[in-house]
C-alpha cells in the first residue's frame, strides 16, 4: 500500500516479499554498523520479522519501503515509529549503493511533513549514533536540532534530536 510520494521515490508498506532486499539490507557490515541492531540471521527470519511487525496495524505507520519510481529499483526504508515511551522516531536506512544522492533526506522530509500534517503529531525525534555524521546531518536537514544525549540499548553513544509541529 502506497502511503507517500516525492519527486524521485514512493513509500509504501513494507510486505513479505521485500524479505529478499532487507536481508541484503541488514546484511551489509557498513549499512548496520551505526544501528546497533544485528542482522537477520536467515532470509526466513527477515520474513517473519516483515509478518509479525505491528506498527500499521497498531498506530497507523511505521516503516515504509523506499521505491525509486523511475525504475522500481528498492532503496531502503524510512519511516515513523512509536517508541515504549510514546516518542515518535524517524528512521531510514539505505543500501550503501545510494548514500549519498539525497534519498534519506527527501524520504525524511517526506515523513516529517506526514507525521505533523497527516497524522497531528507533536513532535517527532531522530537518535543516531554521535559520530554517524551522515545520520545527524539528515536529521539537521529535516529541521531537527539536538535535544539530548541518550544513550539506548541498541546505541551506546547515542544523541537525540527533535522538531516540533510548527
Amino acid at each position: 500500500m502506497e502511503v507517500l510520494r516525492t519527486e524521485r521515490m514512493l513509500l509504501r508498506e513494507i510486505v513479505p516479499a521485500d524479505a529478499p532486499f532487507f536481508h541484503e539490507l541488514n546484511a551489509d557490515p557498513e549499512v548496520m554498523r551505526w544501528t546497533g541492531d544485528e542482522p537477520f540471521p536467515d532470509l526466513a527470519a527477515t520474513e517473519a520479522f516483515i509478518r509479525a511487525y505491528p506498527a500499521y496495524r497498531d498506530d497507523g505507520f511505521g516503516r515504509w519501503a523506499m521505491v525509486r519510481l523511475s525504475d522500481g529499483e528498492m532503496l531502503g526504508w524510512c519511516g515513523l515509529r512509536r517508541q515504549s515511551d510514546g516518542e515518535v522516531d524517524l528512521g531510514y536506512r539505505l543500501f550503501r549503493r545510494h548514500w549519498g544522492q539525497g534519498y534519506a533526506t527527501e524520504a525524511a522530509l517526506a515523513c516529517v511533513h506526514h507525521g505533523f500534517a497527516v497524522l497531528g503529531l507533536p513532535a517527532i525525534i531522530g537518535r543516531a549514533a554521535r559520530a554517524n555524521h551522515a545520520s545527524v546531518r539528515v536529521l539537521e536537514k529535516v529541521g531537527m536540532r539536538f535535544w539530548k544525549e541518550a544513550p539506548c540499548a541498541d546505541i551506546a553513544d547515542a544523541v537525540v534530536y527533535r522538531v516540533e509541529r510548527p
